[in-house]
């Protein structure tokens, strides 16, 4: 069994190596910044000691010659070029198949990126620099905030010295905050230009001491007035603070006294503005303080966030959390319906507060659960860069929403389907340069790839900029491939959605990224499973977008609890608008055209009792629970709506696994299983229905007319 240290040194390499990844495609896009460039070479850096330390010997070796090139590129010997990404790309993907074998010595791939490595700097490999720290005793160093008042006298530029440069040396000592004081500005008619009349306020957090600081001005110290103050002390092993208020700030500072203070405290305006409009302290004095105090707040959040622990989990533990909350969530609504229906106060207080911490811990459990999606999008940088080079084709990829939170199981199973989805773009989709030229568009094509909140559920859109799709071509080539008939008359939605169809495929020939008509239609199983929707839309010579909507989570939702005859069926509430009544007339009427009227609008209609093959009659009055399904609003017909229902989802067997229309089920609190209704699958096998029925209807008419 795996060493549980090397098991967390790989887990911890893989999040660095993905994180290398998307620093490389962004450093290609933005070769000159350094910045980049130090990260990418920290990330090496990481894994080299590591690697070393935890016996992948032949890893630390393998990283060593790629650090020392990447070193150049820091020092500025080596610019950064196509190639070199492209083979610090390669590096990276071998290095994640070294940690994933466990092997100790360097085959021939590697040993030939080497060379590729070795070859491009052309030169011997330099002296290995002596590593130094900055703090050898390895204990953490202690930051102090400094308030540092600089005025230069007025006729310092006489003296040939530039203040600027000054508070570059300063801003390069630590984190610091500048405010320009202008309040010695004279008028128009008395301004010297070659004189300063200006000063500055800076807020420096730094390790170093106050000697340090005045080191800065040692020339100067005499032509100016400075004052250093040290205000506050950032002592790692304590815990984090909270810096002063703004009258304590102002107090301290000289600009107020106690008993000034104290006659604007208490007011429902904010106390700078006060001071300000009292003309007791200048603007720019409230401006200084109030940049020293969201310095120090902000410095003080990243000691907070640095001391935040955090701790891998294995997912089969945290799965095994969420299905006994769910089990706890059974038990508690079998509680609560027990107490209601005696006459046990104490019983019913009990059950309440069950019900209560119930519901926290399995917000809590869920939460956990919850990965921002960005996880997921930073994945396809790569492929979009080599998928776009292996077809010739310049594309860029823009995110949005990356923190959008999603449960972890979706990811997971998320990234087949969104890979579908991105190599069709790019391969169907996306002109080439010449191309798209030609159109009037920029050579480089794009794909937005966004993700939102829509109630409880995530809405992710994948678009393009590319050729979109045409309705006409789509319908041609289904009827070609026997998918539907001649005289099908579809909707361009309709056609949009041929796409999704098995064996369906808009390319002429057969190539290594698509034409064999199986994609899209694996991504609407997956997102079927998911228990998600579809949508598609295009504009003909300006892209397309897909969409996908999302449940936030697989283990637990809220539903509406509704009975049909003696069955239970549970409907996700996360689908559904309102509920309303139809007499039986009304709805005799509704059934027979398939269609009801709500606010004057014709909607379609389902009898879920029809559509389930539930036999009875149904009752007098009978509720429509009004859905949002298939980007449509839709009416189903039920006999009773029991109400809300916290629904802890329960998987089907094989045997009733791929029933239509049913999505899983769930335990109610007397032991009682009810049905989870899939709408998706209900409406559009309503719809397929439908065309049936007129389709057979148009026959008969005109064999009547014949």
């Amino acid at each position: 069994m795996e060493d549980r240290h090397i098991k967390a040194f790989k887990e911890e390499s893989y999040d660095i190596l993905g994180e290398l990844e998307a620093l490389l495609l962004e450093l290609e896009e933005n070769p000159r910044d350094a910045g980049l460039i130090d990260r990418v070479f920290g990330t090496m850096h990481t894994i080299k000691g590591s690697g070393a330390m935890f016996g992948f010997d032949a890893v630390s070796e393998f990283t060593h010659e790629i650090e020392t090139v990447l070193d150049m590129v820091r020092d500025g010997i080596l610019p950064v070029t196509s190639g070199l990404i492209r083979l610090t790309l390669s590096a990276r993907d071998k290095i994640l198949e070294m940690l994933d074998s466990g092997t100790q010595s360097l085959d021939e791939e590697a040993l030939a990126i080497v060379a590729g490595f070795r070859k491009m700097v052309e030169v011997e490999e330099p002296e290995k620099k002596e590593e130094t720290t900055a703090f050898p005793s390895g204990e953490p160093a202690v930051l102090n905030t400094y308030r540092i008042l600089f005025k230069p006298r007025s006729d310092i530029f006489a003296t040939g010295t530039n203040p600027l440069l000054l508070l570059a040396e300063l801003r390069a000592m630590g984190e610091s905050a500048i405010v320009v004081q202008t309040d010695a500005i004279p008028l128009l008619a008395d301004y010297d230009p070659e004189a300063c009349y200006v000063s500055w306020e800076i807020v420096l957090t730094t390790a170093l001491d106050e000697n340090a600081i005045r080191d800065v001005f040692i020339f100067i110290e005499d032509d100016c007035e400075l004052i250093i103050t040290r205000i506050f002390e950032h002592d790692p092993t304590m815990e984090c603070e909270n810096y002063r208020r703004l009258g304590e700030i102002l107090l301290d500072r000289g600009e107020l006294t106690p008993e000034v203070l104290e006659t604007f405290l208490g007011r429902h305006k904010p106390l700078g503005e006060q001071l300000v409009e009292a003309k007791v302290v200048l603007p720019e004095k409230i401006e200084a303080a109030l940049s020293e105090q969201e310095h120090v707040r902000q410095v003080l959040q990243r000691d907070r966030d640095r001391k935040a622990s955090s701790l891998r989990v294995d997912a089969a533990r945290l799965d095994s959390l969420v299905d006994l909350v769910g089990e706890l969530v059974t038990v508690q609504a079998r509680l609560s319906q027990k107490a209601a229906g005696g006459n046990d106060p104490e019983l019913q207080l009990i059950a309440e507060s069950v019900e209560r911490l119930t519901e926290e811990l399995r917000d809590n459990a869920m939460s956990i659960r919850m990965v921002p999606i960005g996880t997921l999008f930073s994945r396809f940088r790569r492929l979009v860069h080599d998928l776009a080079g292996e077809l010739g084709k310049q594309v860029q990829i823009i995110t949005e929403g990356a923190a959008t939170e999603l449960d972890k199981t979706v990811i997971d199973q998320l990234n087949e389907p969104l890979v579908h989805i991105i190599r069709n773009a790019i391969d169907h989709g996306i002109e080439p340069p010449s191309q798209r030229e030609a159109l009037g568009k920029s050579t480089k094509g794009t794909i937005y790839l966004a993700a939102e909140h829509a109630g409880a559920s995530v809405v992710i859109s994948i678009s393009d900029d590319g050729a979109g799709l045409d309705p006409e071509k789509l319908k041609a080539k289904a009827v070609e491939k026997g998918i539907i008939n001649q005289d099908d008359d579809l909707s361009d939605e309709e056609c949009y959605a041929l796409i999704l169809r098995p064996g369906f495929s808009t390319s002429a020939e057969v190539t290594g990224v698509s034409g064999r008509g199986v994609g899209m239609d694996v991504v609407k199983r997956s997102i079927d499973s998911l228990r998600g929707t579809i949508g598609i839309s295009s504009r003909p010579g300006q892209g397309m977008t897909v969409s996908l909507r999302l449940p936030l989570t697989l283990a637990i939702i809220d539903g509406l609890l509704v009975s049909i005859g003696q069955g239970l069926f549970v409907i996700p509430l996360s689908v559904i608008d309102e509920c309303v009544e139809l007499s039986r007339d009304e709805a005799a009427r509704s059934r027979e055209r398939s269609m009801m009227t709500f606010r004057g609008e014709a909607l379609p209609y389902v009898s879920l009792r029809a559509a389930l093959g539930i036999e009875g009659d149904p009752p007098d009055i009978e509720k429509v629970v009004l859905v949002n399904a298939m980007g449509k609003k839709t009416g189903f017909s039920v006999d009773q709506v029991i109400g809300q229902h916290q629904t802890v989802i329960k998987t089907l067997s094989r045997v009733y696994g791929n029933v239509e229309g049913i999505s899983g089920a769930t335990i109610l609190g007397d032991g009682t299983v009810a049905l989870i209704l899939d709408v998706n699958q209900l409406v559009m096998a309503e719809r397929s229905d439908s065309q049936r029925k007129s389709q057979i209807i148009g026959l008969r008419r005109a064999e009547t007319v014949s």
